[in-house]
């Protein structure tokens, strides 16, 4: 049936369709801990494949219903997100373009690195701020489709901020655009026959209708992936549908362009380096940085310290010879502090960075930091330039690649990397979360963006081993009813995809979840776009696709 399939849309696309084990092996995995093999990935040259991709699987949907649509943009997605056993849209190799910054927005196709978006940007003075920690290797769709945040999300917000605009395709197979809209706009677009008028009334009517539901259900946590975002499409004047694509995870439709808001980036920056010798007081700290109003405050764990001087070659292949080099000679100044802690090193490394128009103004505020640490014992030294703090950022940015790649036998298990919960529950909490990753003995790595409550939690597992992979349910229940009870979210910024997907009901009241299925019945009623994730998850399925090997 797949080389059918693949026959007929050579036919009707510019793009290429491939079938061949390599390439079948390749699109199985993207970061995440499965393995779903797809039967044809289609890499589409433009908009109009895309559109004849839905229409092609709308005509054939009844013969085979397993058919379905999977978008892919980088592979970088932690949660299962961008695999599925069907056909993979996979956005890199053509549908990779940006245009030129226009004011303070740019235009881009799902398939742009954003690696190659910011140096443009940079040049106009502006940045796009919410990129993830996969800076050098995520591309802006998959941004987009998860609603990415990272470090700086503490003081610019997420991705759903930054999206004016998006086009998409729809379950009719057509593009449509989608924008805020407001006043005579919106009155226009709700009286409009068709697809894109029934879906503004239908989605107006259920967040106009259910406020108190949307309001009581909303996260309190500053940034949320999981679910649909209706409680941010309206705010009583402008109606915003990007809000509710932006983190749907590529499961309402198939994104083609989007336009991003920039902000100015900003000319200088200081960063204090803290080195903390236990978890004991970590929640307090925090809270009292908090106060500062940092512009990040990112950590990283002793772990995560160990893996880095373990496979420090390995950031040749990352960096360079010239930044590998440089990296090396660029640490010999820390390691006097660290050499403090030779027989017991930190165990949380904080980065809190101030940005500003003054350097002044910022080592004003360096100088708060060191002697709020000062009073609780806590070893700091701040970083001398930039580039000082680059060193500092590779190892914050790069460690779940590091480990990724390096560990033999033991593969990266992200089931509970990113949880959230509000800062001021994290005396009680953090306590609480490291006694249940002790007791199953997990070997893992704690980084994150600490002013958010937001905590990438990373084991390393033998997957092929039986005894190690049925810890992942009971650690993952434990892990979520914890994160629950103090209120908190199971997804910041990684989005729902195969992990979570089957715990919303868990995080969610029962008539929320009504309105996330009809969401989904609204805009996909023949579920094409990206099944077994977010509504129609289930655990069975996710646990069947659990990778044994590596």
């Amino acid at each position: 049936m797949a080389l059918d399939h693949a026959d007929s849309l050579k036919k009707i696309i510019k793009g290429d369709v491939e079938a061949g084990q390599k390439t079948l092996s390749f699109y199985s995995h993207d970061t995440s801990l499965f393995e779903v093999r797809p039967r044809l990935v289609v890499f589409p040259k433009n908009a109009r494949d895309v559109c004849q991709l839905v229409e092609f699987v709308n005509r054939h949907k009844t013969a085979d219903p397993s058919l379905s649509l999977t978008a892919r943009s980088g592979g970088t997605d932690m949660s299962g997100g961008a695999i599925n056993d069907s056909i993979i849209v996979a956005f890199e190799r053509y549908m990779n373009h940006f245009g030129n910054v226009q004011g303070s927005k740019i235009l881009t196709q799902p398939g742009v690195y954003y690696h190659d978006l910011e140096p443009v940007t940079l040049a106009r003075g502006l940045l796009m701020p919410s990129y993830p920690a996969s800076r050098e290797i995520c591309m802006v769709g998959g941004m987009v489709a998860n609603n990415a945040g990272g470090e700086k999300s503490l003081t610019y917000g997420k991705t759903d901020r930054y999206v004016s605009e998006v086009k998409i395709v729809l379950h009719d197979g057509k593009e449509h655009t989608i924008k805020p809209l407001g006043g005579v706009e919106l009155q226009k677009k709700l009286a409009e026959p068709g697809l894109e008028g029934d879906i503004f009334r239908s989605v107006h009517k259920m967040v106009t209708t259910h406020a108190e539901l949307l309001s009581a259900s909303k996260p309190r946590v500053s940034k949320n992936s999981t679910g649909y975002n209706l409680w941010d499409v309206w705010d009583g004047k402008t109606f915003d549908l990007t809000k509710l694509i932006t983190g749907s995870q590529g499961t309402l439709g198939l994104i083609t362009e989007a336009t991003l808001k920039l902000v100015p980036s900003q000319p200088l920056s200081g960063m204090q380096v803290a080195f903390l010798p236990s978890l004991e007081r970590l929640g307090e700290v925090i809270n009292s940085l908090l106060e500062l109003r940092p512009t990040s405050l990112e950590s990283f764990d002793d772990h995560t310290l160990k893996f880095a001087f373990r496979f420090f070659l390995s950031f040749r292949k990352t960096l360079g010879w010239r930044r590998f080099i440089w990296l090396g000679l660029s640490f010999i100044p820390v390691l006097g502090k660290l050499l403090r802690h030779i027989f017991h090193l930190p165990k949380v490394i904080l980065l809190i960075e101030f940005e500003g128009k003054t350097q002044a103004q910022i080592d004003t505020k360096l100088r708060s930091v060191a002697n709020r640490l000062t009073a609780y014992n806590i070893d700091s030294q701040a970083a001398e330039d930039r580039r000082h703090e680059e060193k500092f950022w590779i190892m914050r940015r790069e460690s779940f690649n590091l480990l990724r790649k390096n560990i033999k036998r033991k593969h990266t298990a992200p089931f509970i990397d990113d949880l959230v919960v509000p800062p001021a529950c994290l005396p009680e909490f953090l306590p609480r979360l490291i006694e249940i990753l002790e007791r199953y003995k997990l070997l893992y790595t704690i980084a994150g963006h600490m002013g958010d409550g937001n905590f990438h939690i990373i084991p390393l597992m033998d997957l092929a081993d039986k005894r190690e992979r049925d810890k992942i349910p009971k650690v993952l229940k434990e892990v979520t009813d914890l994160v629950l009870h103090y209120g908190g979210s199971l997804s910041g910024e990684h989005n729902d995809g195969l992990i979570r997907g089957p715990f919303l009901p868990r995080m969610y009241k029962p008539e929320m979840m009504s309105l996330f299925k009809s969401v989904k019945q609204l805009f996909d009623p023949h579920n094409i776009f990206n099944p077994h994730k977010k509504t129609d998850a289930a655990w069975e399925y996710s646990e069947a696709h659990m990778r044994r090997r590596f």
